[in-house]
C-alpha cells in the first residue's frame, strides 16, 4: 500500500494538469467553507500560529487587522499593487516617469505565453516570476536553467489561483502574466539588503532590514524606529540580526516609503539599497498574511495600535 501510495504521489507530482485540478480545487473548497462558516479556518490556523482568538468585530493587533484587511477591505488600488507588473505603473503615477524609472527594477519581459520568453536574448543573471503570487519565483544566475522545466513551470503558475484559501482578495482580480527582470546582486555576488518599512497612515513607525548570508542559506532581521534606534524586536523562524550602520541615504528612502504608502492606512514599502542606489522591491498588504508571530505578542498589539480602522463598516 505504501509503494502504492507513493508512486501515485510521484504521478500526481509530475502530471502538471493534476497539480493544477488539485491545487485550483484545493483553494476553492477552503475559500467557500471560510466563507460559509464565518471564517472557520482563518480563526483556528490564527489561533494555532498566533496563541490568541481572531478577533474580526473588534480588531486590536496588527495580525488581527491585517486578516481584517484580507477579509473586508475592497480598495481597488490593493489589486493594482499587489500585481508585479502593474504596480510598476502605481509608481509612475505617484512619483513621474523619471522617478519610477530610478527605483524600478529594469524589466526584461512579460508575457501570459511562457514558451514565448527569449531565453537566448536574456542576459546571464535575471529572476522569472508570476505577477499574481508571492514566493513565485525563479532566480536564473550564469544561465544556468532548465528551459522546458522553466516554461512548465511558469504555465503551471498562471493556470493556480494564489492566496485564495487565506482570503487575500487582492490577488484574485489580477490578470496573470509572468514578468522577468533583472536579478540585483551586490559587487560580491551576495544579494543586496532589503530594507521594510512599516507605514500606517503615512507615516512609518518601524523599519528593519533583512540581510541574507547566501552560502549559508541564513536570512536575519534587524528592527529599527523611523530614526533608525535598534529595538529589540525578533519574529518567529527568523533569525534576530544586530545592529546594523543607517544608510547615508535613509532620509531619502523613509520619504520615498511615507510618500508611496499615502492612499493605505496601512502597507509595508520593501525597498533595496544596492551602493546607495535605491530600488523598489514591493508593497505589502497582507504580511504573513495575518499570521506574523513576534517572539513578544505586545509587539504585536502595540503595532496595532498605530492602524486605525473606522468602525461601522463591516460585519463579522
Amino acid at each position: 500500500m505504501n509503494t502504492k501510495y507513493l508512486r501515485l504521489k510521484e504521478i500526481i507530482r509530475n502530471n502538471s494538469f493534476f497539480i493544477i485540478v488539485l491545487v485550483t480545487v484545493r483553494a476553492y473548497v477552503l475559500y467557500f467553507f471560510n466563507r460559509i462558516f464565518h471564517y472557520h479556518l482563518q480563526k483556528k490556523d490564527f489561533y494555532k500560529k498566533l496563541g490568541y482568538p481572531l478577533n474580526l468585530k473588534k480588531p486590536q493587533s496588527l495580525n488581527e487587522k491585517i486578516v481584517w484587511k484580507k477579509i473586508y477591505d475592497r480598495n481597488p488600488l490593493l489589486v493594482i499593487v499587489a500585481d508585479k507588473y502593474q504596480v510598476r505603473s502605481y509608481l509612475k503615477k505617484i512619483l513621474g516617469e523619471e522617478k519610477a524609472k530610478e527605483i524600478l527594477i529594469p524589466l526584461l519581459y512579460v508575457t501570459v505565453k511562457p514558451e514565448t520568453i527569449p531565453f537566448e536574448k536574456l542576459p546571464n543573471d535575471f529572476i522569472i516570476k508570476a505577477n499574481h503570487a508571492s514566493k513565485r519565483n525563479i532566480i536564473v544566475e550564469d544561465n544556468h536553467f532548465d528551459k522546458k522545466e522553466i516554461i512548465k513551470t511558469c504555465q503551471r503558475w498562471l493556470k493556480t489561483p494564489y492566496g485564495l484559501e487565506k482570503m487575500e482578495w487582492a490577488y484574485q482580480l489580477i490578470n496573470r502574466k509572468i514578468v522577468i527582470e533583472e536579478l540585483l546582486r551586490e559587487e560580491d555576488g551576495s544579494i543586496p539588503k532589503d530594507y521594510k518599512f512599516y507605514i500606517f497612515h503615512g507615516k512609518c513607525k518601524l523599519a528593519c532590514v533583512d540581510v541574507y548570508e547566501v552560502n549559508n542559506n541564513v536570512r536575519s532581521r534587524s528592527y529599527f524606529d523611523e530614526r533608525w534606534h535598534f529595538l529589540p524586536i525578533k519574529k518567529s523562524k527568523i533569525i534576530q540580526g544586530p545592529k546594523v550602520i543607517k544608510p547615508k541615504n535613509f532620509g531619502i528612502m523613509l520619504e520615498l516609503a511615507e510618500k508611496l504608502s499615502k492612499p493605505f492606512d496601512h502597507v509595508r514599502v520593501d525597498l533595496y539599497n544596492l551602493n546607495g542606489k535605491i530600488y523598489f522591491g514591493e508593497l505589502t498588504n497582507y504580511e504573513g498574511s495575518g499570521t506574523s508571530k513576534y517572539e513578544h505578542q505586545s509587539v504585536d498589539f502595540e503595532l496595532g495600535r498605530y492602524w486605525k480602522i473606522e468602525p461601522g463598516y463591516w460585519e463579522e
